[in-house]
């Protein structure tokens, strides 16, 4: 009887043991799942809705429902004119629809400064910033950069006329965003072609210095780099730059003449001039 009860014992403290020794094997696995958890937790971030473009969307087209998709961005991945919204896009069921005046790829993010606003045509007014103002100034061959410019490039623009009596060419403005070559406001066109007309993005200010230069003299672009970003500042050049002639200052000669009376008769002498240390 005591075997039995010895026996009984033992297993019942080995099954003890075991039942402690699942109980750990529980605990650390349980303690895991919760440390991949909480590292899973500690990589999600806040998302923001950003609208795709599904199909290629080119200069001067309307946008039409299905020509965005919904896709969710890092919160400080989204761009500050991203649409975050379908509504914002499209409006609602009376809104007239937007236009393209930027090309965007599929997959391309819609951004505000790629369409018009509600109704607006995608022309010359859809593509000035708040406070700007379009300014055309006339061309040609020789001033308009022989037919290299497009929408969207940067020029430097340089004036020529009569200042102070003498010609001069100065530099007059830096860094201008051409916003149209003739009747051509689509950035994305590859068609060369010589411009009569080119058509400025500038402050008010700048209209009437455009105004006055085009009347006083004539006008000339430089068509800057896209990844130039010097400013140069005040440039002068006059005739006499270019030629290299210098003012050079000289000192006037003294000249002496003697008077002789013969009557009424007076006869008038150049002579050499005393010296006029001597003369001290």
């Amino acid at each position: 009887m005591r075997i039995v009860f010895a026996l009984v014992f033992l297993v019942g403290i080995g099954i003890a043991g075991f039942a402690v020794y699942m109980a750990m094997e529980q605990f650390r696995a349980l303690q895991y799942e919760n440390s991949v958890l909480r590292a899973k937790a500690s990589k999600v971030v806040d998302t923001t809705p950003v609208l795709l473009a599904t199909r290629e969307l080119r200069y001067g087209q309307e946008l039409r429902e299905g020509d965005a998709v919904e896709v969710r961005f890092p919160n400080d991945a989204v761009p500050e004119t991203a649409f975050t919204s379908l509504e914002a896009l499209f409006g609602n069921e009376d809104t007239e629809p937007r236009q393209i005046v930027r090309t965007m790829e599929p997959g391309e993010i819609i951004m505000a400064t790629k369409v018009t606003r509600f109704g607006q045509d995608a022309g010359v007014s859809s593509r000035l910033n708040k406070g700007m103002r379009a300014y055309t100034i006339n061309v040609n061959v020789s001033t308009g950069v022989s037919g290299f410019l497009q929408p969207g490039d940067r020029v430097d623009i340089y004036w020529s006329g009569t200042q102070g009596g003498q010609a001069v060419t100065k530099l007059l403005l830096e860094d201008i965003d051409l916003i149209a070559i003739d009747q051509i406001a689509d950035q994305d066109t590859r068609r060369p072609t010589v411009a009569r007309t080119i058509t400025l993005e500038v402050p008010p200010i700048t209209v009437a210095t455009l105004a006055q230069a085009q009347a006083s003299g004539k006008l000339s672009l430089s068509l800057r780099g896209s990844e130039e970003e010097e400013i140069l500042g005040p440039l002068q050049v006059t005739q006499r730059d270019l030629l290299g002639i210098q003012e050079v200052e000289v000192e006037k000669q003294r000249k002496c003449f003697n008077r002789i009376r013969r009557g009424l008769q007076i006869t008038t002498l150049e002579v050499p001039c005393p010296d006029e240390e001597a003369t001290q």
